[in-house]
């Protein structure tokens, strides 16, 4: 697909779409363009589904790697059957609880889908995003839309149009802007394919909310990697780096905050001795403890409430970039709730650079 030479940057209100604006991105969708769209977790870049060319653009766009599947984006529970031949009935009981919304689900016999949408597995992503722009687009398109983050693969996820346009633009024909996405990290991947459901991305929705409908849960041991080597990846962001900033990130990971900040402080010193500019990544809880230290200091909201950390937590990875930092000491924290999803991303970030406290 012939890349866009100018990417137009179209305002849209949440609160009441313009549903002009809304049709021609749809109608781009339609005719195999590419748009970037806001949802409640990320902004996404969509393609449409059913057509392979237009798909291999977003990866052509992203630079992402051909075996890494993309989830699909559809506009109700009663669109799904269109596209898997069998949706089993706990479908149903997910889908009342958690769509519209962060939740996307790994089902068998998407057979619709070209190898290129679901990276040569006979299991399809699916999921009904929960932002009115999104739904607005993909029912403008009439077509089941294809979208990873927008954004250049292994980079932090964009969380507002600005961050897309400095990824992608010129390569993409044009982005809605929603304003801020809301959450923070994207959504929550869960395998329901086999006989336990396993959580194979963690996300907006927690594993707790999840049992709490299914019973008990598995947790794919990969969520706790900072990297899965071989195979095909079974979702987005299992196998390759992903959610990066420029400068090498270290992830500090430890339950006594003290002990924490003592080794990251340790390691910043022996970093700005060898001449190296140093960010720490921390929390409102620790963050005094590194005052007049002379190290760019980026607080992500609150360690004791995650919700507010996932949704800082890409703009700050970028602000580092803008910071021109060398390395970036980052302050784990305790994987409950959001913060499984946190530290997942943090650990992917650090491409497995990791200290255990």
């Amino acid at each position: 697909m012939e890349k866009a030479r100018k990417t137009r940057h179209l305002v849209v209100d949440p609160r009441q779409p313009d549903v002009a604006l809304i049709k021609e991105a749809g109608a781009i969708l339609r005719e195999g363009g590419l748009v970037a769209f806001p949802t409640e977790t990320v902004y996404g870049l969509g393609a449409n589904a059913l057509d392979a060319r237009a798909v291999t653009g977003i990866f052509e766009a992203k630079g992402r790697p051909a075996d890494n599947p993309l989830i699909v984006h559809i506009d109700s529970l009663r669109t799904l059957g269109r596209y898997v031949y069998k949706v089993p009935p706990v479908v149903s009981r997910l889908a009342s609880r958690f769509w519209p919304g962060p939740l996307t689900l790994v089902l068998r016999g998407g057979h619709v889908f070209h190898p290129v949408v679901t990276g040569g597995l006979d299991t399809v992503a699916v999921r009904v995003p929960a932002h009115p722009v999104a739904l607005e687009l993909i029912r403008a398109a009439g077509v089941p839309v294809a979208a990873p983050s927008a954004n250049v693969s292994g980079r932090p996820s964009p969380t507002t149009a600005a961050h897309v346009l400095e990824d992608l633009s010129g390569k993409i024909a044009l982005v809605l802007d929603g304003g801020p996405s809301g959450l923070g990290v994207e959504s929550t991947v869960l395998d329901i394919s086999g006989d336990c459901p396993v959580i194979l991305r963690p996300g907006g929705t927690i594993l707790r909310d999840l049992e709490e409908v299914l019973g008990p849960v598995e947790v794919d041991p990969a969520v706790n990697a900072s990297a899965v080597d071989g195979g095909c990846p079974r979702s987005p962001g299992m196998k390759y780096a992903h959610y990066a900033p420029r400068a090498t990130l270290i992830l500090f990971d430890g339950h006594d905050q003290r002990r924490v900040v003592a080794a990251v402080l340790a390691e910043a010193r022996r970093f700005a001795a060898g001449g190296h500019k140093v960010g720490i990544f921390t929390y409102s809880e620790t963050a005094s403890l590194y005052d007049g230290k002379g190290y760019s200091v980026i607080v992500a909201g609150q360690r004791s409430e995650p919700g507010t950390v996932a949704a800082l937590l890409y703009e700050s990875l970028r602000r580092f970039d803008c910071l021109d930092v060398d390395v970036i000491l980052a302050e784990g924290m305790t994987p409950d709730g959001l913060g499984m999803a946190v530290m997942n991303r943090l650990r992917r970030a650090s491409g497995g650079h990791v200290v255990t406290i």
